[in-house]
Formats: C-alpha cells, structure tokens, sequence
C-alpha cells in the first residue's frame, strides 16, 4: 500500500506514514487499510480494542488481528492512524463519489522493473531476546551484511554490527533517551559507521529531535515483531535500503 500523509495535531508537523506489512499464514503480504485524509487521534491511554484492528488478507479472505497502525511524532506524541473496518460478509462496499471505472487492482511492473524487496516476516517479540533477534533480522532485509550480535554487553551499548554500521536497540520500559541517541550516534562517528536505533518504548520528544537532526534513522518494534520508521531518516531507509 502507498504512503499516506499525517498531520499532527499537536505540533502541525506533516508525515509521510507507510503502514506496516504483515504475513498472512497463507504467505500473502497484509497490509491494515489505513483511511487517507482521516484526522489521526493521539493515543493518551491504551485499550486492547484500540490497540489491535482486524484486516482481511486480500487474497484467501482470511482475518486476523494485527497492531493498529501508529505513528511517533519527534514532538512526542503518539498518533493513532484511522483504518477501514472490515465489512461483514455479503457487504457491498460503500460507494464513492463520481463515476467508477473498470480496470485492474494493480498495475503490473515492467519486467525490466527490479524486484521489490519481500515483504518482512514478522516474529512476535518475547523480552530483549526477541526484540535483538527482531532488529537483527530486520538490518538484514534492509540490505545490511553480516550483522551480527555483540558476543557480550558492550560498554559503548552497541548491540548489532555490520559492514559500515552500528546499531543499539534499547528493551527497557521507558522512552529512549537524548544521551542513548548522542552516545550512539559518536561511537559511530567513532567508526566511521553509520548508526541506527531500536526501542520497544518509543523515544523521548528531545532524543527523536536530536535524532532527526543528525540524520539516524529511528524505529519502534511493536509486539508484533515489525519495526516501525518514526522519524525522516527511518521513512527514507525504509525507502532505498542500505
């Protein structure tokens, strides 16, 4: 599914918001239908019927309950991004505005197009463990070599490497700090590497601003297993790769 524009009401700033893929048991790529131009809600408290959302997987049918799309702000606030229910069973659905017209659901790539990279198998994330073997996985479909996981604690709290990367991936229950980002971000300008960061709690409003500055790239592992970009640099590695 495209990208889709968010506007944060709390800050005014404008996103570009990728929803998150998931893998259907059938093998099919699953994407939540984000509502495009729908105002997003900040999420000040959480509820397991706000938290998860049904989506029907486009080619066997079948429903399943994945994380509701979210967006984290670098003011801090966390927004929750509108989806369209699901229609029950012999619902048409709603008809739009203007004349409809026939045509594919898609449009096929020339052959001379490259491959698209395969949709991210998501694995749900049990502890630090879990979270590690997640943004490990994760650098690698993103096009890192070799990434490998620190043999023992590192004092410099680098956890993953890899050619020309560092990467540190902080499982504690509070949001990431500006002192995690900027100790980060000079071990790797240390090794002339560049750097980018996990957190499973988000990152505090000074440590995402100082982050889009500098240009790491910043993401959030759901429970699901699927880390999400939350700032400009994370979008564009999302992108192009590595």
């Amino acid at each position: 599914m495209e990208s889709v524009p968010v506007h944060c009401p709390a800050c005014r700033r404008d996103h570009t918001y990728s929803p998150p893929v998931y893998p259907c048991p059938c093998g099919a790529p699953t994407t939540p239908p984000v509502l495009p131009g729908s105002p997003v809600v900040p999420i000040t408290h959480r509820t397991w019927d706000d938290d998860w959302v049904t989506v029907r997987c486009p080619d066997c049918g079948r429903q399943d309950q994945w994380p509701q799309p979210e967006l984290c702000c670098p003011c801090g606030a966390v927004l929750r991004v509108p989806v369209r229910p699901v229609a029950a069973p012999g619902d048409d659905p709603a008809p739009e505005d203007g004349p409809q017209l026939a045509g594919p659901s898609h449009i096929p790539l020339p052959r001379t197009a490259p491959a698209p990279r395969p949709p991210f198998r998501a694995v749900a994330v049990h502890g630090a463990g879990g979270a590690l073997a997640t943004a490990a996985r994760y650098l690698s479909w993103l096009g890192y070599r070799d990434v490998v996981r620190a043999a023992e604690p590192s004092p410099a709290r680098i956890d993953l490497r890899a050619a020309g990367l560092l990467a540190q991936v902080d499982t504690v229950t509070r949001p990431t700090t500006l002192r995690d980002v900027e100790c980060l971000w000079l071990n790797a300008l240390r090794a002339s590497a560049t750097s980018v960061f996990f957190s499973l709690s988000g990152y505090a409003p000074d440590a995402a601003a100082r982050a889009e500055g500098l240009g790491m790239p910043l993401f959030v592992i759901d429970p699901a297993g699927t880390p999400r970009p939350v700032n400009s640099p994370a979008d564009e590695l999302l992108s192009t790769g590595a």
